[in-house]
């Protein structure tokens, strides 16, 4: 490893990465990693849904010197080849082409991620089998997932955790699917990422799964309840923006529809958190405060459940390109766009450990600090050309 580890994270954090679904935007993901990467943060723990879990299994699925190549070669294999440089058009025409590359898109998949099921007859609404029900096919997917990731050594002691969502179909409950539980394979990313009715729902262990963004697409929940009890360094990306201005046009009102459904509902979870971790602090104290006879084996028992006070840090990591409010922009698989949005999650991602800001002190009783990006020196109308 890196000998910056010392640098940014001097005291042990346990360090977790929870990546949202997002379909393309998750290219911005891969950019956040690949600055971790640089200076030697390693994650313990990978929390991922959709193509979070994509992002995640693929980390999580193998060693330290070949993650960063084998995420650039899952994200180079399905981006569309632009006709012309991006970099090099006006506006109006960067515009064009992507309109031009999502319909194909639609039309036609991404190669070695999903593919149309031609004349299907559950476009015309007739009944198929509950895994062909659907607008497209993921068996492609698998066959990538399969070559890309050693499911040995996901699944072998001593590496990263890995834990993906989905939710499961015939009763709307969320399943997380851990490798400190289980052996994950393919098919449970895929389970994971399984948005209908573009993408069948997947079988595992006799129950369907969709995807766990259905249920909640930022699994920051997953880390929130977590009984370790341990100091955490969480980056947490988000690829969608809840806030927004007031729509005027149909596909405006699609986006702002797509981001408010998908949008990062963490502020709630964490003052969840903040009140429940002080109510244990509250709770510790009244017991200590108990004469020596009324203390019982079983009270000290349930108190040391509640684990030791512990802090919490969360690195926002936000997506801010618009695309022009464009309602599709998570199957925009331009290269161009790719390309760009890997660079901006790599620049935001500097920006945050340039910040540092959890090496500043907290005093042990603090149960959360959240960690928001200083302001970037690009506004967002160069962000939404370049996107």
């Amino acid at each position: 490893m890196s000998g910056k580890v010392p640098e940014l994270n001097p005291a042990g954090l346990r360090v977790v990465l929870v990546l949202q679904g997002g379909g393309a935007l998750g290219a911005y993901q891969a950019g956040v990693f690949q600055a971790m990467h640089e200076h030697g943060l390693a994650p313990d723990w990978i929390v991922g849904t959709s193509i979070g879990a994509i992002n995640a299994a693929i980390l999580a699925g193998n060693p330290h010197e070949t993650r960063l190549a084998r995420l650039k070669e899952f994200w180079e294999g399905i981006a569309h080849r632009d006709s012309y440089d991006m970099r090099q058009l006006p506006d109006a025409q960067r515009r064009s082409n992507i309109l031009l590359q999502t319909w194909d898109t639609l039309l036609r998949g991404v190669p070695g991620f999903f593919r149309p099921r031609l004349m299907s007859p559950f476009a015309a609404g007739m009944a198929v089998d509950p895994e062909q029900a659907s607008f497209y096919s993921t068996d492609e997917l698998g066959d990538t997932l399969n070559r890309l990731i050693d499911f040995d050594y996901l699944n072998g002691p001593g590496g990263i955790r890995l834990t993906i969502n989905a939710l499961k179909v015939t009763c709307g409950s969320l399943r997380s699917f851990d490798n400190r539980q289980l052996n994950i394979n393919a098919d449970h990313v895929r389970a994971s990422g399984a948005l209908p009715p573009g993408f069948p729902p997947v079988r595992i262990d006799g129950d369907l799964y969709w995807d766990g963004g259905l249920y909640s697409n930022t699994p920051l929940e997953t880390v929130l309840d977590d009984n370790e009890h341990v100091d955490t360094l969480c980056f947490m990306v988000d690829l969608w923006n809840a806030d927004g201005e007031e729509p005027t046009t149909l596909d405006e009102v699609q986006t702002r529809q797509k981001d408010v459904t998908f949008a990062s509902r963490s502020k709630r979870h964490l003052d969840d958190y903040v009140a429940t971790h002080n109510l244990q602090q509250k709770l510790r104290e009244l017991y200590l405060q108990l004469p020596e006879q009324a203390r019982t084996q079983k009270g000290a028992e349930d108190l040391a459940q509640l684990g030791v006070g512990s802090t919490l840090h969360v690195v926002r990591l936000a997506y801010a390109g618009r695309d022009w409010n464009m309602a599709a922009k998570d199957i925009n698989f331009s290269k161009g766009s790719i390309e760009w949005r890997w660079d901006q999650g790599y620049q935001d991602a500097l920006r945050a450990l340039k910040a540092a800001g959890w090496l500043s002190f907290v005093t042990e009783d603090t149960p959360l600090v959240v960690h928001e990006l200083p302001p970037a020196r690009s506004n967002v109308h160069d962000q939404e050309r370049a996107a």
